[in-house]
């Protein structure tokens, strides 16, 4: 909605006039062309994933559709380990790229590096974690969900359920966002809401240490997985433990598309990373053509949207082909 709505303002100042620049724009970008006649500028985005991760696949192709459409070279690198993704960072200052989108699930590891980027004169927007320290950090705009307001709406989301004890499954130590998932349904949630710690990047672990929880406790009626690829896994180690505890997750895919229509899902908390990689790349390429800021400060959010099996068919298309 935000690309849309600059597009129809450049449309309006151009040259060729209004609604025919936008429609031949908008045809340029559909046939894999830049829509505009910038420079090609070149934009790195590095992300704390690890392999394999769905979630940072949706960040990236909006990223990629964007760059396609503002005639920009995308590059891509990610490590979940904070001083490897900041080492990484560093190597795209060293090739002098034209800007620069990270992301903050760390924010102390990265502090330094981003000041140097700063120094040597690229722009940063942030993404997806790390909102508290983007602006003290000097990047020009931060774009995401609060994830205290995100965990906030799963707590009042289990009360409208008549959920009574939640298990918040936390797969990545030493995440902020992870942490403020948790503790912002914690807040909102009447019932008690405790945090389990799993190691994301082995799925038998992360089954098994759900399973082992939910049969040591059946009173658990509820567990919360902070990622969608966590979410078919939390369904397999509920079945074995042979719990009645609903799984809700954050963040959207196909499998939890599926997972909510067939009702294995109770619900999901969409951030919308799709609009993350999109507007992060749309909003460089303004500030470089145009010296544009957006947020005044405040971080651009994407999310939260709860979603529920009422939804699920309707996302279907989108969540296939890779945006959302």
């Amino acid at each position: 909605m935000l690309a849309a709505a600059f597009g129809v303002a450049l449309a309006g100042c151009s040259s060729t006039g209004g609604l025919r620049a936008e429609q031949e724009r908008a045809a340029k970008s559909a046939g894999g062309k830049a829509a505009v006649n910038t420079p090609r500028w070149t934009f790195a985005m590095v992300t704390h994933s690890g392999d394999g991760d769905t979630f940072w696949d949706i960040v990236q192709n909006g990223a990629q559709q964007a760059a396609v459409k503002d005639n920009i070279k995308f590059v891509y690198g990610h490590d979940k380990e904070a001083q490897r993704q900041s080492q990484l960072v560093q190597s795209y200052i060293d090739q002098k790229v034209d800007g620069l989108i990270v992301s903050l699930a760390k924010p102390n590891a990265m502090k330094d590096v981003i000041a140097k980027a700063e120094k040597a004169g690229i722009p940063v927007i942030t993404v997806n974690s790390g909102a508290e320290a983007s602006k003290a950090f000097g990047a020009l705009s931060h774009i995401g969900q609060d994830e205290t307001v995100a965990g906030e709406a799963v707590g009042e989301e289990l009360n409208k359920r008549g959920r009574k004890k939640a298990l918040c499954v936390l797969h990545e130590q030493g995440n902020v966002g992870h942490e403020q998932r948790c503790d912002g349904a914690r807040k909102t949630f009447k019932g008690d809401l405790q945090k389990l710690y799993v190691e994301g990047t082995n799925m038998p672990d992360v089954q098994s240490s759900i399973e082992s929880k939910l049969q040591a406790d059946r009173s658990i009626d509820a567990v919360v997985t902070l990622g969608a690829p966590f979410a078919p896994t939390a369904v397999k180690a509920k079945e074995q433990a042979g719990s009645k505890a609903e799984v809700d997750t954050f963040d959207l895919n196909a499998q939890v598309a599926t997972g909510l229509k067939d009702g294995s899902l109770g619900f999901a908390v969409d951030q919308q990373p799709y609009l993350q990689g999109y507007e992060a790349v749309d909003l460089l390429w303004l500030y470089k053509y145009n010296s544009d800021v957006l947020g005044g400060g405040k971080p651009v959010l994407t999310g939260p949207q709860v979603i529920t099996k009422k939804d699920a068919a309707a996302l279907q298309e989108y969540t296939k082909r890779g945006t959302r």
